[in-house]
């Protein structure tokens, strides 16, 4: 065969060649863009009304679905599991926030009520949490004390008993408390709650922003190693804020940067001051509740529910306050009145909200991003799936509505949402059941609190801290697994705990950006040989006796190249 009929044959086996051309598409100018996208979203139809109705209250869908016989019994008992736990750490972290115990139960029941009706998680337990407390608290502190009034517990009792009209009957099982006045003239409580409310109502309001405007990508640069270690290190601030009450000195908080380091300075040049009332007391109640805790994940496969060791902590250690006369007799300091009902809702201050703008932006994104982070993480262990744009809404109205009836900033809270997971929780039904539990405190239970020990308190924040300080235990096999990511944690711990939780996120944000370019910028390139006998590859500079020619592919003269950033 001659060559001129080889190359007609190379001819005829070749694909003929196709011509493409290209679609002229107009390019619309950025007020048609505009014109479009409005005239899409507002156009009005009764499918559309019912759709966006629908997916603003998920509850609509979910509810008529209720499957009692299935549903009932798991959502009963969670709920009021999570709502025993809830009152006495409601009560607690009122501590962290710098408030009366009053506003934590009207937190944590209107949280609960709002996450039921616009919440996409079944599992998620929001409310009242340490970390949120532990910022809410700082911000109130500093303009209380900028304001002019005095952080000791000694004033904030004597304004208390000013508001108040409180009046006790120790001959009887109870104590009788009567809200006498609330339009007085503002003192310090009142202005704290103000601060407090103003505050929770901006981070309500940019996380509903963010919401509208798609910015749940933002919780992207929230790396896990990040948040891990912004979490331990705001937990030793925590444990240094408490430790005051655990000795019964009289310590103000300290304000501005270094708290860890400057408290636990002023504890040590008033230790000779320690009321060992107060010492022994807290001595008893951590014993008994890391006894509890211990107990708790030993037994778990065969307890049917959780301890109720905070529970029974409070109610043991109230009624030995109050019989033992331990205030009048030794100076210890008491939670003191909580009243019964509801105050009136009251619009936040708008004219505290510019001295506080900044000061919200930091509580929207983190409450935000544990809320989303813990939602998503429940929903694939479950199996269903939730919608992150809906979860920024809920949380965002969890925070914008409770913030008119003086509560203050909530998120999702990872031990109580465990609590709802492992005791039969199938939907947000619990939610429900918790909250009757905190309104039957609220209207009938609180005034009992009265000789509560704020050490008791204490004791139970410090010992619910325990998952995070655990960290510093894993920080070894962290630096094993991956280096930049033990790196990150690290930076973000030391910093939240060394100079302030605010500071402390914006450097984790930062440091966990410029690791992540920098990992994409120098990317681990490994260059690939088979193993023999095998479809499988390792790194050639690892490994020795690899094919750098996989067998059976003809004309792939070249090993396999792999691209990672490690």
């Amino acid at each position: 065969m001659d060559t001129t009929s080889l190359e007609d044959m190379e001819v005829a086996k070749s694909p003929p060649m196709i011509s493409l051309e290209r679609k002229v598409r107009p390019r619309k100018g950025p007020a048609e863009i505009i014109r479009t996208k409005l005239r899409r979203q507002l156009s009005c139809s009764v499918p559309k009304v019912k759709s966006t109705i629908t997916d603003f209250f998920p509850v609509i869908l979910w509810l008529p679905k209720y499957k009692i016989k299935e549903y009932a019994g798991g959502d009963l008992m969670s709920g009021l599991i999570v709502g025993i736990i809830l009152v006495p750490q409601a009560i607690a972290y009122c501590l962290l926030a710098g408030l009366e115990p009053i506003y934590g139960l009207y937190t944590s029941f209107f949280g609960n009520i709002i996450y039921f009706i616009l919440g996409t998680s079944r599992h998620v337990s929001v409310g009242i949490f340490s970390l949120m407390s532990l910022m809410v608290g700082q911000v109130v502190d500093r303009e209380v004390y900028l304001a002019g009034f005095d952080l000791s517990d000694e004033s904030k009792q004597s304004s208390l008993d000013s508001e108040w009209n409180i009046t006790e009957d120790f001959s009887k099982t109870g104590i009788n408390l009567t809200i006498n006045a609330f339009n007085i003239e503002c003192g310090k409580e009142c202005y704290a709650i103000s601060i407090a409310t103003a505050l929770t109502f901006l981070a309500g309001v940019y996380q509903v922003l963010m919401a509208v405007f798609r910015m749940g990508f933002v919780s992207i640069y929230l790396s896990a190693p990040m948040l891990e270690g912004f979490a331990t290190g705001a937990s030793c601030t925590i444990l240094t804020v408490q430790a005051k009450y655990l000795l019964g000195l009289k310590i103000p908080r300290h304000q501005g940067y270094g708290t860890v380091v400057v408290t636990w300075i002023n504890i040590f040049k008033n230790i000779q001051n320690t009321n060992f009332c107060d010492m022994i007391t807290s001595a008893i109640c951590i014993a008994v509740l890391l006894g509890g805790k211990e107990l708790q994940e030993r037994y778990k496969n065969r307890l049917k529910m959780p301890l109720p060791t905070e529970l029974l902590v409070v109610a043991v250690a109230t009624i030995v306050s109050h019989f033992a006369d331990l205030n009048g007799h030794y100076s210890s300091s008491i939670s003191g009145a909580i009243p019964t009902g509801f105050i009136p809702p009251q619009v936040p201050n708008f004219e505290l909200m510019p001295r506080l703008a900044v000061d919200a932006i930091p509580l929207a994104v983190i409450s935000f991003a544990f809320t989303v982070s813990l939602s998503e993480m429940f929903a694939k262990k479950n199996g269903y799936t939730v919608r992150p744009n809906q979860e920024m809404l809920a949380i965002g109205f969890c925070n914008i509505i409770p913030s008119f009836f003086h509560c203050f900033t909530t998120s999702a809270a990872l031990a109580k949402t465990m609590v709802k997971d492992s005791t039969g929780c199938q939907t947000q039904v619990s939610s429900v059941i918790s909250a009757f539990v905190v309104l039957l405190v609220l209207l009938l239970l609180a005034p009992f609190f009265y000789s509560l020990q704020k050490c008791v308190l204490a004791c139970i924040i410090i010992v619910s801290l325990r998952g995070a300080l655990r960290k510093f235990k894993d920080f070894p096999r962290l630096w094993r697994l991956s280096k930049i990511d033990a790196i990150v944690w690290m930076v973000t711990m030391s910093s939240a705990a060394l100079i302030s939780v605010e500071i402390g996120l914006l450097v984790g944000v930062v440091f966990s950006m410029i690791c992540f370019v920098a990992q994409t910028q120098y990317p681990k390139v490994s260059l690939l040989g088979q193993i023999e006998n095998t479809n499988h590859y390792e790194d050639m500079s690892d490994y020795n006796s690899l094919l750098s020619i996989p067998k059976g592919l003809k004309g792939d003269s070249h090993p396999r190249r792999r691209i990672s950033c490690p």
